[in-house]
């Protein structure tokens, strides 16, 4: 079986890797020069993996596709040819004294539409300083007990080593034109699957951009341990460890598809608010900051839908790490791609998933 892929994003990584190990023969289609080049959303992202504190903007099928997802990243990251940082011990959420109404609302949300034996713990001060002692300034905190983080960076170019390795055909510098059943740019395939993004909008009404920033700092001697998330009046703030001294700092959704460089509105905002709950980064150095789009529907919500020779899967809105590997599995099993360990592939069936 041979499946066209456009789009070497995330999703179209794990797709690609997925087929290709499975014995598929796979070509992916990307805009881009090369796998490093740093285009697609996927990049821009500290990689949360917050199934409990997502559903302020989502709903429990999020949460339950963000809480396979995790289970399917630890059995993922561990078969990829390169290494890729993968942790699952939690996240917190922090609020100021003035913000707490706005963190009880989150908690209530989270409360009505979390699965079952999902649920917040609030911490004491005690609990705090010892589970994160670089944590000062905050009036209420709560653990995320379960959530996780993957490092964004190490992940997308391990999956496309790990494409190369099982294979597949790469087309850089490739705008796709034409996509529609089995068919990308008059190239004939027995599926495809279309997972470009924002390139995907003439086909998909609604689909908008969502403005995401990350700062990366240089922080020697801050120790965090787990992802932390700053209620904000403007934004969520988060703050991601990564290995050598670097802590990502990011808001998740800004209503804007402006990709300029980040605003010094912004730059000192963001800076301020890591500074109110962790002091040490007072000394720490920026060494990186980046901009991007998130692809969303109006809902919000993710859409996978299949037809006779065809996968769409987009809107992922500032779920993309959360629910992807989850979203490829179903991908693959309601289009009925599936591939035997003997390289033997059974046609796909024709079914609409919404």
């Amino acid at each position: 079986m041979h499946i066209g892929i456009a789009g070497a994003g995330l999703l179209g990584r794990l797709l690609a890797w997925r087929l290709s190990t499975l014995g598929a023969r796979v070509t992916v289609f990307d805009p881009a020069p090369d796998a490093q080049a740093r285009g697609a959303a996927g990049w821009t992202a500290a990689g949360m993996l917050s199934p409990l504190a997502e559903l302020e903007c989502a709903d429990a099928r999020v949460a339950t596709l963000g809480l396979r997802s995790l289970d399917l990243w630890s059995k993922i990251v561990a078969q990829l040819p390169q290494p890729v940082e993968f942790r699952r011990g939690g996240s917190l959420l922090l609020a100021h004294a003035g913000d707490h109404g706005s963190a009880q609302r989150l908690l209530a949300q989270i409360g009505a539409k979390a699965p079952a034996g999902m649920a917040a713990e609030r911490l004491s001060a005690a609990q705090l300083s010892s589970l994160e002692p670089c944590v000062h300034g905050v009036a209420h905190a709560w653990l995320l007990g379960g959530e996780g983080q993957i490092h964004t960076v190490q992940a997308m170019l391990a999956m496309a080593q790990g494409v190369t390795d099982a294979g597949a055909s790469w087309r850089w510098s490739h705008t796709v034109g034409e996509l529609a059943p089995g068919r990308i740019d008059g190239e004939r395939f027995d599926h495809v699957f279309d997972v470009r993004g924002l390139g995907s909008k003439p086909e998909l009404a609604g689909l908008r951009g969502v403005r995401g920033e990350v700062l990366w700092l240089h922080a020697p001697g801050v120790e965090l341990r787990r992802p932390l998330r700053l209620m904000h009046p403007r934004w969520r703030v988060y703050l991601v460890p990564r290995p050598e001294e670097i802590v990502v700092v990011g808001a998740s959704e800004i209503e804007s598809e402006d990709r300029s460089p980040i605003s010094v509105r912004t730059l000192l905002g963001l800076l301020s608010a890591a500074h109110s709950v962790v002091p040490e980064l007072a000394e720490a150095r920026m060494v990186h900051s980046e901009t991007n789009l998130r692809p969303a529907l109006p809902d919000n919500l993710p859409l996978l839908h299949v037809e006779p020779g065809l996968t769409r899967i987009n809107g992922l809105f500032r779920h993309g790490w959360m629910i992807a590997p989850a979203l490829v599995e179903d991908a693959l099993r309601q289009g009925g791609v599936e591939c035997a360990e003997t390289s033997t592939c059974v046609s796909p069936i024709a079914e609409l998933v919404t």
